[in-house]
This record gives C-alpha cells, sequence and structure tokens, in this order.
C-alpha cells in the first residue's frame, strides 16, 4: 500500500464494545413475540444486536470497527415458519415496531438499515430457521427452496439429487435464497444460467395485510406479473419466506480457461459477439487493463505501470466433457477471430479457486490503512465505453480532490445480447473520515451513472444508497405506483421502512 500512502489506522474497537441504541419497546411486546416464535427464539442481547447491525458495504463494516452500532435492532426474532412471520408481522404493526429482514447480512448498498423515525423500535427478523429444501419435482426441474437457506448448503442439498441452481455470486458462502431474491442477485455463471430473478418461478410471501402466493405456471398473460414486483423490493413489500426456482442436472464437466485482449474496447466487442451471435458459454467475465495487472492486495504494481499488458477474459464451460469440448472450440473459433490469444486454463483455474475470498480481504485492508468498495451498474452495448470512462473519471476526480492517490478497477461480468454490467472497485487510503470520504466518490459516481442513462443498480439493489437516484431512474409516475404498493400491503409501514423508496 505504499504507493497509496496509506497509513495503517488504531485497531478496530471490539465488537463486545460497541455503543448500541437504548431500547425502550413497547409494554407486552417481547412477550407476544415469545408467544409468537418461542421465548427462546427472541434475543435482546448485545452480542445478537450487534451481529444484526447493517450489512457488508465498506461504511458499515468501518462504522462497526470504530464503534459504531448505531443501527442495531433492539430484538433480533428466528421465526421457524411462514405462519410464525405473519404473526410477527401482526404484532410489530399493532405495536408500531419497524421490521428488517434480516438472513445472510451481505447487503452492500444499505439495505439494512431502515430507518427508526415514526416507530417504537425496530426487530430484525432472522430467517436462519427457514433453511429447507421443500420440494423437488424431478418432472419439471423446480425445486421449493425455503428463505433462509444459505446458498451453499442450497447447492449440497440439491447436489444430493444431482441438480444444481447454477448461482454463484461473490457473496455465495454467506448469502441466502431470500437474499438473492429479495435484491435481484446475479452470479458469476449469469450467462450459462441466468439471474436469480430469471430462475423464479414462484414465491410465498409473508406481508401484514396476509400471505400473498405467487407462480401458478412458468409464465403467464394473467396481468401484469407480480413475481417481478416482489423480486427486487428488499423487504419492502412483504417477507419472502420460500421461492420455486429452476434447477439443472449437475454438469459432469466444468473447465475455466484465460483469453487475452490487447485492450479493454477489443475484448468487449468479442463478448457482444458472442452473446449476440453466439456461441454462448458458461461465465464470461472481461477485466480492463488495470484490473488485470493489479493484485487487489498489492495494488503498486499498478500504479507505477508495471504487471502484464492486456486485458484478461475468463471464459467457462460446464456440461457433459462432450459438450464442454464442442462448446469450448466453437468459442475458441470466435475469439481468434476477435484477435484474442489463450493463456490457457491456469488463469481461470486461479480466478474460480479465489473467486470468493473477496469479501474476507476486507479487514486486512482496512488494517493496512486502506479503503476498498465496489458499485456496479447496466447499460446497453453502445454506451459502455463511455459509462466505464465518465464513472471512472467521476470517482477519481472525488477521491483526488480529497488528496488521495487511488485506483478504479473494472469489469464486464454479466452480458446480455443488448448490453453488460459494469463493475468497479476501488482502493485508496483511509482518511480520518474514511465514511464520508466515500460518500464523496460514490455521490459522484452515482451522478455519473445517472447522467449516462445507465441503471443505478444491476445486481447490488437500492437501499438507502441508491433511493434517490432510483426515483429519478423511475421518475415521479414509477414512485408513486411503488408507494401505492406499499400502502397497500404494509399500511403501518413497519417493513424496512425507508428501503428502495423514500
Amino acid at each position: 500500500m505504499t504507493a497509496l500512502g496509506a497509513v495503517p489506522p488504531g485497531p478496530p474497537v471490539d465488537p463486545a464494545d460497541a455503543r448500541l441504541p437504548e431500547t425502550a419497546l413497547p409494554a407486552g411486546f417481547l412477550d407476544a413475540l415469545g408467544a409468537a416464535v418461542g421465548s427462546g427464539h427472541v434475543d435482546t442481547g448485545h452480542d445478537a444486536r450487534v451481529r444484526h447491525t447493517r450489512g457488508f458495504s465498506a461504511p458499515d463494516l468501518l462504522k462497526l470497527r470504530a464503534g459504531d452500532a448505531s443501527d442495531a435492532p433492539d430484538a433480533v426474532v428466528s421465526p421457524g415458519s411462514h405462519d410464525e412471520i405473519v404473526r410477527v408481522l401482526e404484532i410489530c404493526t399493532e405495536h408500531r415496531v419497524a421490521v428488517v429482514p434480516f438472513s445472510g447480512g451481505t447487503s452492500v448498498v444499505g439495505g439494512l438499515a431502515p430507518t427508526r423515525s415514526g416507530f417504537h423500535g425496530l426487530v430484525a427478523l432472522d430467517m436462519h430457521r427457514l433453511d429447507r429444501l421443500v420440494e423437488l419435482d424431478e418432472t419439471s426441474r423446480t425445486a421449493v427452496l425455503q428463505a433462509g437457506l444459505r446458498g451453499v448448503t442450497a447447492e449440497r442439498l440439491l447436489a444430493g439429487h444431482g441438480y444444481t441452481l447454477g448461482h454463484f455470486p461473490q457473496s455465495y458462502e454467506m448469502a441466502t435464497i431470500g437474499g438473492y431474491a429479495g435484491a435481484r442477485s446475479a452470479g458469476q455463471s449469469s450467462t450459462g444460467y441466468g439471474r436469480f430473478d430469471e430462475m423464479v418461478v414462484g414465491l410465498t410471501v409473508a406481508t401484514p395485510r396476509g400471505t400473498l402466493t405467487l407462480g401458478t405456471a412458468p409464465k403467464s398473460a394473467a396481468g401484469p406479473d407480480l413475481r417481478q414486483l416482489v423480486l427486487g423490493s428488499e423487504g419492502a413489500f412483504g417477507v419472502i419466506t420460500s421461492v420455486t426456482v429452476r434447477i439443472r442436472p449437475t454438469p459432469a464437466a466444468r473447465v475455466f480457461e484465460g483469453w487475452r485482449f490487447d485492450s479493454f474496447d477489443a475484448g468487449t466487442t468479442a463478448l457482444r459477439t458472442l452473446m449476440q451471435d453466439g456461441p454462448r458459454p458458461t461465465v464470461l467475465r472481461l477485466s480492463d487493463e488495470t484490473e488485470t495487472a493489479v493484485n487487489l492486495a498489492d495494488p503498486d504494481a499498478a500504479l507505477d505501470g508495471s504487471g502484464s499488458g492486456g486485458c484478461l477474459m475468463i471464459v467457462g464451460y460446464e456440461g457433459t466433457a462432450n459438450d464442454v469440448e464442442t462448446l469450448r472450440a466453437a468459442t475458441a473459433e470466435r475469439l481468434r477471430a476477435h484477435s484474442g490469444h489463450c493463456d490457457g486454463t491456469d488463469p481461470g483455474e486461479r480466478w474460480r479457486e479465489g473467486r470468493f475470498r473477496g469479501p474476507y480481504l476486507r479487514d486486512p485492508l482496512f488494517d493496512s490503512g486502506a479503503l476498498v468498495e465496489t458499485l456496479e451498474t447496466a447499460t446497453f452495448w453502445s454506451n459502455i465505453d463511455t459509462l466505464r470512462t465518465a464513472v471512472t473519471e467521476a470517482v477519481q476526480g472525488a477521491l483526488t480532490e480529497q488528496g488521495c492517490a487511488n485506483l478504479v478497477m473494472c469489469h464486464i461480468s454479466h452480458v446480455y445480447e443488448t448490453g453488460a454490467s459494469l463493475y468497479f472497485t476501488v482502493v485508496t487510503r483511509q482518511l480520518d473520515d474514511p465514511v464520508a470520504q466515500w460518500a464523496r466518490a460514490k455521490e459522484a459516481a452515482n451522478a455519473a451513472i445517472r447522467a449516462h442513462g445507465a441503471a443505478i443498480s444491476h445486481h447490488h439493489g437500492v437501499g438507502t444508497d441508491h433511493r434517490e437516484a432510483l426515483a429519478a431512474e423511475l421518475g415521479p409516475v414509477g414512485v408513486d405506483m411503488l408507494r401505492a404498493v406499499k400502502s397497500r400491503v404494509d399500511p403501518e409501514g413497519i417493513l424496512n421502512p425507508g428501503i428502495l423508496i423514500g
């Protein structure tokens, strides 16, 4: 971190010493919760409250490292069934206590820090007891999964029957099925398997008004698809308790390889051609020149211009051994036609093996005095280069104005016929107030994204970080539509207040 000028800060505050807000829950409230879910599943202890404070963004972690747990819930409730959740919502509505659904805790957009204003308290609804594979329909190739099931466990349970969900986001080791659905998650294999919202064919949702059951058939022309209204709603319209998802047979073979392109533009053109004209591998990911050169734990090489040149594309194939080899050959022909050079399987396998380590690097980097954060967006192919330049310059400018050397890296990891996502990783040194420091950079990035007509989020969701930008993206009519839905399904506004819409 020497090139960044990072200076190690003091040690983080022990979570046991974190500052919690005082609670004043209504009389009889905790007793009512205990009667609904069992007294052993209602926890007001310090540790439980701290564990359910905020999510996993850099600001979330930095605040907690500083001992700030001011967004902690007043109690943690762990229901064991859909009916218990419905009852909890009734109790919270009656006592005007806000509810934040919480399972994996991996939100990076402020989605787990609802407003307390106007409420008598805040309860975290921990979903971990809803962790079953309820049903598997091999004829239709669908499975019913409860919302508290972690992605890792879901894959293990499905594998026992010879199937896979095929959804592997970077938060895979911590995130849950309900979180995938609530935030429209996208995984590394989205090219082959689709985003999570494309896998969902049915949902069961608990609301303060009762139960909502959606998905009587794979597709329907019976009015608007309310499944798509719930997906991405981040707990503001109801608590997703289970989903019915498409599954596929576990692939017999998986191969990941690396391809090198002279420039990001050349690699982007190759990606676009694959998506529009085929063939389509399972995984497609293109890093820009800076991300290709840098190891996140040692960015000095990228700052001084050393490291290997060009842009690295990761290409992954899954299926039968014959299908994989056929697809590899056809893809290689296409990529070579766009001046790609195959680096073999070593780069691809290294990427695959290190794919889920990123979240665990945060604390060591914070300890070194670095500030590391990510942001993402999506746009049409014709706007990719302009948007990447604009967001990069906006973030660099905001940090440089604060006197901070910085790296802004970018990759494409989710591709479609008409466009793709852009995912940025930012590394700089921490200032005395790193939360405010990042807020300026994030505000600049959001402004650049909106100015260039791109989506404010591709797969991280909205939370509080993107709430105002979402309002600008939807316009007043769109915002009023969401508010109307909110007011009908949640008349007292207890569900994740302040998240998604103001």
